[in-house]
């Protein structure tokens, strides 16, 4: 085994029927091509191959923190943007690995910093974080940009996405398709209030990367906020201050040579 110890490769799957099956035969292609597989997460593997669909890549970067450890994903779910490949192509993956055709593509994260009461907790998103009022209230929220005042934005809440994010929940509310490649946070409004009671943006707001989003909550019922982190929900009482930045965090894709966003998003959305 110890020939294998530097060419260890790291396979994670949901438990869709697909899935699980294709995890089995990509482990045997793999194995057969010289690689070693371990049973659980190994942290010195050199690639993650992740079986599932866009949550599965996810989950897996949640689970694993943020792994330095390169991502390449098999599509067996349904849209499959983060994912690179299909069943079928499993081959020709390892085909093309093995020749090192390949490049990496790395995806900044977005950092809410939670300021409550009595303690401070940090989440980070690769695609997004979204801030709503517990139970689908309506929300109030102060936003600034760094210390200048944007608005007091009411409605159900709002969506900061990363570039990655922007063809994710951000696009199906109203906001901009963003090249991975630029550096830039956007905010989006979920159902904002624009009436002569209130006055919210009721388009996304793009700001460059070193400026802070500061929300400062205004409750009115009761005293909890919702915070979701790519599609993973937090709930949080007496919350004076969220800050949202990029992060240092971040994921590495592998993607093969010739890959190229714009295609990608034509093939999925057009």
């Amino acid at each position: 085994m110890a020939e294998n110890q530097s060419r260890i490769i790291n396979i994670v799957a949901n438990d869709n029927a697909l899935s699980l099956e294709t995890k089995r035969v990509l482990k045997q292609r793999l194995e057969k091509n010289g690689f070693f597989v371990p049973k659980g997460f190994d942290k010195a593997a050199e690639l993650i191959i992740c079986v599932g669909g866009d949550g599965s890549f996810l989950r897996t970067i949640h689970t694993y923190d943020f792994p330095d450890i390169p991502v390449i994903g098999i599509n067996t779910g349904h849209l499959g943007f983060f994912q690179e490949i299909s069943p079928y192509q499993i081959d020709e993956f390892i085909f093309k690995y093995k020749k090192g055709d390949y490049q990496t593509q790395i995806l900044k994260s977005v950092c809410a910093k939670i300021s409550m009461k009595n303690e401070k907790c940090d989440l980070f998103g690769i695609n997004e974080i979204g801030i709503r009022g517990n139970k689908s209230r309506t929300i109030h929220l102060n936003i600034s940009l760094d210390d200048s005042f944007l608005e007091r934005f009411s409605g159900d809440g709002i969506l900061v996405a990363t570039p990655a994010g922007s063809t994710a929940y951000n696009y199906a509310l109203g906001g901009s398709i963003v090249d991975p490649r630029l550096d830039l946070l956007q905010i989006t409004p979920l159902a904002p209030i624009n009436t002569t009671a209130y006055r919210s943006f009721t388009s996304s707001v793009i700001v460059p990367p070193e400026i802070t989003i500061r929300i400062y909550p205004e409750y009115t019922f009761e005293n909890s906020i919702l915070i979701i982190s790519d599609g993973i929900e937090y709930r949080f009482s007496e919350i004076t201050e969220i800050s949202l930045s990029l992060s240092d965090k971040k994921a590495c894709l592998l993607r093969f040579q010739h890959y190229d966003f714009w295609n990608k998003v034509k093939s999925k959305f057009l």
